[in-house]
């Protein structure tokens, strides 16, 4: 049988995957010692590992995570109180699985960030789809998609999203108009999709940071009951990064 036809037939029906095996196979002398059921699996295979590739650098092109993070970089020997056992078992998915939140706590340079978006990266590479924001941004994409008549799109891409990860929350207070535009997000979201959230501020005081008081406890029920808690604790690590360089 003539391949080049074989291989534009793949190429059409978008099977690069076996594509690429078939070619390989076809330069392997050891090709004629496999089964044709050998060969077959073998194409299959690819196609499906090309194919999960791809979906998976979509999801992460998608997510816009801040840093290129992933959980078997995360440096556990740093003195910030990280709890190994409890962050390794959130990297097996399962909170996101069962929509629930994770909120990570402490000073600045710490790596709330990256650990939040090795959080993500996992989360994609477990199939699930991902955000990241931080907050001011969001708030104030938020405050502009009401002028253009983005606003109910953006929310419901807001909801689509199996984890949104919020960073640097509380930096400063919020208005009215992003009190209101928060509760709305996590009221797509509660109990159907989780959000990850990283900030200065421990979650007791987070009522400070929203002027009515009846949108704070609804905020805070909506992400702080069902939530997982990292604490972090010490120095910066940029600045004992400085000091070794």
């Amino acid at each position: 049988m003539l391949t080049h036809p074989l291989f534009d037939k793949l190429t059409t029906l978008r099977l690069f995957g076996m594509l690429a095996a078939l070619k390989e196979l076809l330069n392997t002398s050891e090709t004629d010692r496999l089964s044709f059921e050998d060969r077959l699996g073998l194409l299959v295979d690819r196609e499906i590992t090309a194919r999960e590739n791809r979906q998976l650098a979509s999801r992460l092109k998608k997510a816009k995570l801040r840093q290129h993070a992933c959980i078997e970089d995360v440096d556990f020997r740093h003195r910030r109180g990280l709890d190994q056992a409890l962050f390794m078992q959130l990297s097996q998915c399962a909170w996101v699985k069962a929509h629930q939140n994770v909120i990570i706590i402490g000073p600045t340079g710490v790596g709330k960030t990256y650990l939040a978006c090795a959080l993500a990266h996992k989360a994609c590479r477990e199939g699930y789809s991902a955000l990241y924001f931080r907050l001011p941004r969001l708030l104030q994409e938020l405050s502009l998609s009401k002028g253009d008549g983005r606003y109910t799109g953006l929310l419901k891409s807001l909801a689509r999203a199996d984890l949104i990860v919020l960073d640097d929350w509380g930096l400063k207070g919020f208005s009215v108009d992003q009190q209101h535009d928060l509760l709305e997000v996590l009221e797509d979201r509660h109990g159907l999709r989780s959000t990850l959230i990283t900030s200065q501020l421990a979650t007791d005081h987070w009522h400070e940071l929203i002027t009515n008081a009846t949108v704070a406890d609804a905020i805070c029920d909506r992400l702080v009951h069902n939530a997982h808690r990292i604490t972090l604790k010490g120095e910066s690590m940029r600045k004992t990064k400085n000091q070794l360089t």
